[in-house]
């Protein structure tokens, strides 16, 4: 795949980029290892100032940073805007809070003295270089989310961003630079798929993290086991959506379609699955669909629109032979199922809801990246449970339920990183995560996240 930037709402290809050849990977690797020496002996209050530095400048550049977003990948400019200043939050987050989060965390006296110290003490200590790879999808945040905890533990970063949004990843290792960060802490690699081997195994890169699809996790996660280094894994989903009949019906309906279709519908926790109780099945199914159909597709760069294109032509041709499959199987597109007739240039698809959905189907079991939605009737909890854990992801979940019981039983059964009720799926630095099952493993974010790219150190004193 070239490294390049191609509007998706027009086709144009608009920059391309020459990939780094191996004596550039070279120098970066050692300017990594080099600044990690340094780096890693700075204290929280000097890495926070940095961080600091860089929510202030990137919240001045928003609207042009924004911009290169919409233009590389095609999300709405208005959700591309609120990107970055989530990104600004999260800086300012870890800034405040990773100090305490890396607390030396002492034991009780009486368990020291029974090990034999005097004093004992677990001390968080930075890895060495992680390299991250990330998709295109949320190509601000998806870096941020990873570098803002990494860099407050003392870590350098190298960035191997998607190769259709390379003027956002160099952005932001310009963008830090600009705020203060020493020479080779955060660098980004301009490479194809095709070199993240070798730098993985470099003795100098101490781990990965990845997000983006299930393929591509394995292939990093069998070269980081091969070489006994630690990955984090954020990979597909396919969130299930559960309507209880004590849900809030218009809040349900309203809210289903916004998480449903944010950026484009090309979200890992974006619902999808829209597991319905039989006693408000018909009635959420005719307002969600309504809903669904008036959405504005267009221009991403509109105000008024609502869903953009989609960031590549193959992520269409995917999302249209899911959607095809389960027509000829027999499910009904209530609304949508092709492309917009008038939008004859770039990469859009209509919004689309598909019911009559059966095991058999692709769409039942794979994730569909992009605004379309399946609808299942079920007739009790127990079903609603099975339906939704009927999926070989379980990255988030949402359940619209008052009822406490069910609300009890949905934690303990829903198998999930995430279970939000009565709201969307969304993401907070306070707040871990991640999935299970081929959603992934490790967690970003919050404590969980600064502590999974550092070393824990026990720490022992002697009489």
């Amino acid at each position: 795949m070239a490294i390049a930037t191609v509007d998706p709402a027009t086709g144009e290809t608009l920059k391309t980029f020459d990939a780094l050849d191996a004596d550039a990977i070279e120098a970066r690797l050692a300017r990594a290892e080099e600044a990690f020496r340094s780096y890693r002996t700075t204290t929280f209050a000097e890495r926070g100032e940095l961080l600091r530095n860089a929510a202030g400048l990137l919240e001045a550049g928003q609207d042009g940073i924004a911009r290169t977003m919409t233009t590389e990948m095609g999300k709405p400019l208005a959700a591309a805007r609120a990107e970055a200043a989530k990104c600004a939050k999260t800086m300012r987050w870890y800034a405040d809070h990773a100090a305490e989060l890396l607390a030396d965390e002492v034991p009780d006296a009486g368990d020291a003295k029974d090990a034999g110290a005097s004093r004992a003490c677990v001390r968080y200590r930075p890895l060495g270089t992680v390299l991250a790879v990330m998709p295109w999808n949320f190509p601000l945040w998806q870096v941020v989310r990873f570098a803002a905890p990494a860099l407050m533990a003392g870590n350098t970063c190298l960035l191997k961003h998607a190769s259709n949004v390379p003027q956002t990843a160099l952005y932001i290792e310009d963008l830090l630079r600009r705020a203060g960060f020493p020479e080779g802490c955060f660098q980004t690699l301009l490479v194809g798929s095709g070199a993240i081997e070798d730098i993985l195994r470099d003795r100098r890169v101490a781990a990965a993290t990845l997000t983006g699809s299930e393929p591509a996790g394995r292939s990093v996660a069998s070269v980081a086991g091969d070489e006994i280094k630690k990955t984090v894994l954020e990979l597909g989903g396919s969130d299930p959506y559960i309507v209880l009949p004590s849900a809030d019906l218009d809040a349900a309906v309203r809210t289903a379609v916004t998480a449903r279709v944010q950026n484009n519908g090309q979200s890992c926790i974006a619902a999808k699955r829209f597991i319905v109780h039989t006693d408000v099945y018909d009635e959420f199914a005719v307002r969600f669909t309504e809903r669904m159909a008036a959405l504005t597709v267009g221009d991403p760069m509109e105000e008024s629109t609502d869903v953009g294109p989609l960031a590549s032509e193959q992520g269409r041709f995917d999302l249209e032979e899911l959607v095809d499959d389960a027509v000829n199987r027999g499910a009904a597109a209530l609304c949508g199922g092709k492309r917009p007739e008038k939008l004859t240039a770039g990469w859009f698809y209509e919004p689309t809801v598909l019911a009559g959905i059966t095991p058999e189907m692709r769409i039942h079991q794979e994730e569909a990246f992009g605004p379309v939605a399946t609808l299942y009737r079920v007739n009790s909890l127990d079903e609603a449970i099975d339906t939704a854990n009927d999926t070989p992801f379980g990255l988030s979940s949402n359940a619209w339920t008052r009822d406490e019981d069910e609300q009890e039983r949905l934690v303990r059964d829903i198998e999930a990183g995430g279970l939000f009720f009565n709201g969307m799926t969304a993401s907070h630095p306070a707040l871990p995560f991640g999935g299970v099952k081929r959603s992934g493993y490790g967690r970003e974010l919050a404590g969980h996240g600064i502590r999974e790219f550092c070393n824990a150190t026990t720490v022992w004193y002697g009489a």
